[in-house]
């Protein structure tokens, strides 16, 4: 969702082309300059987008204490009820649908979330969480909760549009796409930026064109790393690159582990599946159920889900995605009360914890406001460099709608030695990275097509044109 450089920012024909220090970069100036112009024009939009939508989901978790205070915190009180009793208390008031999951008071002046899925009017994906004062038992209140960070609805609205544009699946190509092309533009803008002469780059004393780009430029390398790692998180649970993404780190043994949920403790690695009781407790109950897990050392906050059936086990895992993370696991048999399986974080394969980081850092989670405001910088940063980049397009042309065309026949000037493993490289990238690759192929065509347009009017004599 984010970008560095983002238009064309020069023309490999101006004498600020390359000098003695980048002669290593200069066969390949041009073409990352023709590829620059085509992607920042072309995918600039869905990335202006992408960086105003995830804005706004930035700023999402601190709007969403505000909006829903009532049902989120109570009054301190003296002493909390059992789990147990919350949950009749929450039942009673809402007896539609059955028990998915629990996640206890995990601070003293927030309330206890009992998640009823199944609920009529409420999304399938969705679930009811009914939002209930550990001290009193009142239930304050029932919103339609979406996610394992337990987004409620303006945050799940937010966080859809930024994902889909509220559109479904087809919707999320233009995420992904934004995703797949962020890094090169940034990489591109980047190179282009240091190949320039040092006495090039300044903004102060400049002005026109000249100061748009500095500007540009300059922003745009201060905010190409967070660029990449907004690029590489985001393909991450993207569509179709996700999914190659998924099925690598399988192949390599890196896959994100679940605790067993079946009661004989087999250790299939299967996860809990939603809870089926109507209450919610089952054999020894949810208060045995949570001493359970609290005597195997997992802290607040944690999330109790039911048995999915009579061969099932509870599960209790920690949903702390902030730093320091907390993420382990127990099955509980519902029967004896013993706990049949243990899953820590810390024996996590290390490509799954760096995904689960890097998701939690993309989403504003792992270090909480400051996260947070750090992304909002960087989404605005973004924000600016589009709208620099169509400026320097428009400043170019001196006026003309589109601007001078930046010369064709740039991968011509590349030698063979680098342009074959290149084509490689792109390739590879391409099949792992499908909608950056096929953008790709059809900037490639649109490009051949028009430079063989000019060619043939160029041939044309002006009797031809009468």
């Amino acid at each position: 969702m984010s970008t560095a450089p983002t238009t064309v920012t020069e023309d490999a024909s101006q004498p600020d082309a390359p000098t003695s220090p980048s002669r290593r970069w200069a066969p390949l100036r041009p073409l990352i300059l023709r590829l620059h112009f085509y992607a920042g024009v072309l995918v600039a939009p869905f990335l202006l987008v992408a960086a105003a939508t995830g804005f706004l989901y930035a700023g999402a978790f601190q709007a969403e204490k505000f909006a829903y205070a009532h049902e989120m915190t109570v009054p301190v009180g003296d002493e909390k009820l059992p789990i147990s009793q919350q949950v009749a208390a929450a039942r009673k008031a809402h007896p539609e649908g059955t028990v998915s999951a629990i996640r206890p008071s995990p601070q003293d002046d927030e309330s206890t979330r009992v998640m009823l899925s199944g609920v009529k009017g409420v999304d399938a994906e969705h679930t009811l969480a009914v939002f209930v004062d550990p001290y009193t038992a009142e239930v304050r209140g029932a919103l339609e909760q979406y996610g394992s960070t337990g987004a409620l609805p303006l945050r799940t609205w937010i966080d859809e549009f930024h994902r889909d544009l509220h559109l479904g699946e087809n919707g999320r190509l233009y995420s992904e796409l934004a995703a797949s092309w962020l890094w090169v533009i940034a990489a591109g803008g980047v190179a282009l930026w240091f190949t320039r002469r040092r006495a090039l780059r300044k903004v102060r004393g400049t002005s026109g064109r000249r100061r748009t780009l500095g500007l540009h430029g300059t922003v745009g390398v201060w905010a190409a790393i967070g660029f990449f790692f907004l690029s590489a998180t985001g393909l991450t649970w993207s569509a179709y690159a996700g999914a190659n993404i998924d099925e690598l780190r399988t192949s390599l043994g890196q896959a994100t582990p679940s605790v067993s949920a079946s009661a004989g403790g087999d250790h299939g690695g299967h996860g809990a599946a939603a809870g089926t009781g109507g209450s919610g407790e089952h054999g020894v109950g949810l208060d045995k159920v949570l001493a359970a897990a609290r005597a195997e050392g997992l802290g607040d906050p944690v999330e109790i889900v039911p048995p999915a059936d009579d061969s099932s086990a509870y599960v209790v895992k920690q949903v702390q995605r902030s730093w320091p993370t907390k993420q382990d696991s127990v099955a509980i048999d519902p029967a004896s009360g013993e706990v049949t399986d243990v899953l820590r974080f810390e024996d996590f394969p290390v490509l799954a914890k760096l995904t689960r980081w890097g998701i939690d850092l993309h989403t504003g989670v792992l270090f909480g406001l400051a996260n947070q405001i750090f992304l909002m910088l960087l989404t605005l940063s973004l924000i600016l460099l589009i709208i620099w980049g169509y400026r320097m397009w428009w400043q170019r042309g001196r006026g003309s709608a589109f601007g001078r065309p930046i010369p064709r026949g740039a991968w011509q000037q590349v030698p063979p030695q680098i342009l074959v493993p290149l084509v490689a490289v792109v390739a590879v990238v391409g099949y792992f990275v499908p909608l950056l690759g096929i953008s790709l192929a059809a900037f490639i065509v649109v490009d051949v097509v028009l430079g063989e347009v000019a060619r043939r009017r160029g041939k044309r004599t002006p009797a031809d044109v009468k």
